[in-house]
């Protein structure tokens, strides 16, 4: 009687229903779990070695707070493997962390490797597959990289040479009125480089706000690429949190910048469309392009962008790399001295006839990329179009393959005491040679099909500006209020995919009174030369912000 009381009770009954579709929910839900998990370890069994992934977070909360490439070549290290997988919650990611495994994998099989991972960060949020760094291997990309090779690539780059020797020469000037905004100098040095090509417009000015805001824009770029545990970047972890709308989702609002800058490199372009008549700039190039391929307004503006991407902060970061290496390795000065001085004398400063005979100048730039390359992590990872196996170890298509270049440049096998800053190691008749699975001996620009485009930009301007700066100045630590030297820091750098030195003083004083005069009357040469390139642009990427 009692029973069929409780049986027939509605309350109960609905508490007994409700209790019921709770324990299948707990049920199903740990059954899908133990399914995902055992396809994770599944997988794993089959792919590179690695840490072991916990379920649903895989590897992602043993990621240290910075830097994790140090970390991906420890781990390689330790299981003595020159290929790891690291899982980013339940996804593998594969880090290669030896030169001649990278060059088998993503330079000989570059056509298996041409593609890119999802990436929930920056391909979806920031770029919305819009930008040729970002977007899949497909016949958009193919337009896109056909496009910015009208920008810089290797039959453009040459007619840039002017422009370039102009504004190192112009460098070398400005450091003498003002050495210790050593930085700043660098970062309109190559921001007026990418201006002039891009938009016709050269930056002569410190206080043009394009300096700091489009270099503010690339830094944070740059940190939205980096493996880590935190928001943004732990999207990629959990990646449903990228759906939910920005009202409630705060962590989203990390992208807006780099979203909105996108507008202002719109319409620097089409301002420079309108008003230069100059046909060779980069933004006339693409709208006379843009009906072809039907081109729309974020394609514009992130090709026109992707131009200070590729000779802005990156060119601006190898030049304070220089700076660094000088004041910490002031051996290496006085045979670079040497050889500027037989072939140029201190009467005019170097130009691109003389590389053919600076071998060790050039080696000393070469070394310059390996040391601290800013590109530390090769650029943006590639991916499989199809599954792949290499040395039996499955490569699922999709995967995020990144190589570790820090590990590739810092490997004792390639480069003894790789910390030490040598130029000698890029000279072949040296004992401090090695072998080298490529040609230029780094592999700084990436590699395959997904080398960065500025690559020959980057190594043009880079080359004649260190060359200078080498004829011209002693660059050296910084003294304290003792005259004693302050001593700098070369592991003291930045967290971003394209990092840098953090701020250090140092001194810079011209060699001699005879290279002093030399500076100054070339450097006003090229100011005049420039000239042709002065202008203002009446937009600032702080308006874009507001929108």
């Amino acid at each position: 009687m009692i029973l069929d009381e409780i049986l027939n009770n509605e309350t109960f009954v609905q508490w007994l229903e409700w209790r019921f579709v709770a324990v299948a929910a707990v049920g199903l839900a740990l059954s899908l779990l133990i399914l995902d998990y055992a396809r994770m370890l599944h997988l794993r069994s089959k792919m590179p070695p690695g840490p072991f992934p916990l379920p649903i977070i895989g590897n992602t909360h043993s990621l240290p707070e910075s830097k994790p490439w140090i970390y991906f070549e420890e781990i390689a290290k330790n299981l003595n493997t020159p290929i790891i997988t690291f899982w980013i919650g339940r996804r593998p990611t594969v880090w290669i962390c030896d030169a001649w495994t990278a060059s088998e994998m993503l330079d000989k099989r570059a056509g298996v490797y041409a593609d890119r991972p999802r990436m929930v960060v920056f391909g979806e949020l920031a770029t919305k597959q819009n930008n040729l760094v970002a977007m899949y291997y497909g016949d958009k990309w193919r337009v896109h990289r056909r496009l910015s090779h009208l920008g810089v690539g290797m039959q453009q780059v040459r007619s840039y040479r002017d422009i370039q020797n102009n504004e190192s020469k112009l460098v070398a000037h400005n450091l003498l009125q003002d050495p210790d905004n050593y930085v700043l100098q660098f970062e309109r040095y190559a921001a007026s480089t990418v201006s002039i090509i891009g938009f016709g417009r050269r930056i002569a000015s410190l206080d043009d706000p394009i300096i700091t805001e489009v270099i503010a824009i690339m830094h944070i770029a740059s940190e939205l690429n980096v493996p880590g545990k935190k928001m943004p970047m732990l999207m990629e972890t959990f990646p449903f949190l990228s759906k939910f709308p920005r009202a409630i989702a705060p962590w989203k609002k990390a992208v807006d910048g780099y979203v909105k800058g996108r507008g202002f490199y719109y319409a620097l372009a089409d301002e420079a469309n309108r008003t230069s008549k100059d046909e060779s700039i980069f933004a006339k190039r693409l709208f006379a392009e843009a009906p072809k391929y039907n081109l729309h307004y974020m394609d514009i503006a992130n090709l026109a962008g992707n131009l200070f991407g590729a000779g802005s902060d990156t060119s601006s970061s190898t030049l304070i790399t220089f700076v660094l290496a000088c004041c910490a390795f002031p051996d290496t000065l006085p045979a670079a001295w040497e050889e500027l001085d037989r072939v140029c004398g201190q009467h005019r400063s170097p130009h691109f006839d003389d590389e053919p005979n600076l071998p060790y100048v050039k080696a000393f730039v070469k070394e310059v990329f390996r040391w601290r390359s800013v590109a530390i992590i090769g650029g943006q990872p590639h991916a499989p179009v199809q599954d792949d196996v290499y040395k039996g170890y499955l490569i699922p298509k999709g995967t995020w393959v990144q190589g570790n270049v820090w590990a590739i440049h810092h490997n004792e096998r390639e480069f003894p005491d790789p910390d030490r800053f040598n130029p000698l190691r890029f000279l072949k008749d040296s004992s401090d040679s090695r072998p080298f699975p490529t040609e230029k001996g780094y592999m700084t620009f990436g590699w395959g099909r997904r080398v960065c485009s500025g690559q020959a930009l980057a190594e043009q301007g880079t080359f004649i500006t260190v060359a200078r700066l080498l004829w011209a100045f002693r660059i050296e630590k910084a003294l304290d209020v003792n005259g004693k030297e302050i001593p700098v820091d070369i592991f003291n750098f930045t967290n971003g995919l394209n990092w840098r030195p953090r701020p250090f003083k140092c001194r810079m004083t011209p060699r001699t009174q005879e290279i002093r005069e030399t500076i100054e009357r070339e450097g006003l040469q090229a100011n005049d030369n420039l000239s042709e390139y002065d202008g203002e642009t009446q937009y600032r990427m702080s308006q874009f912000y507001k929108k």
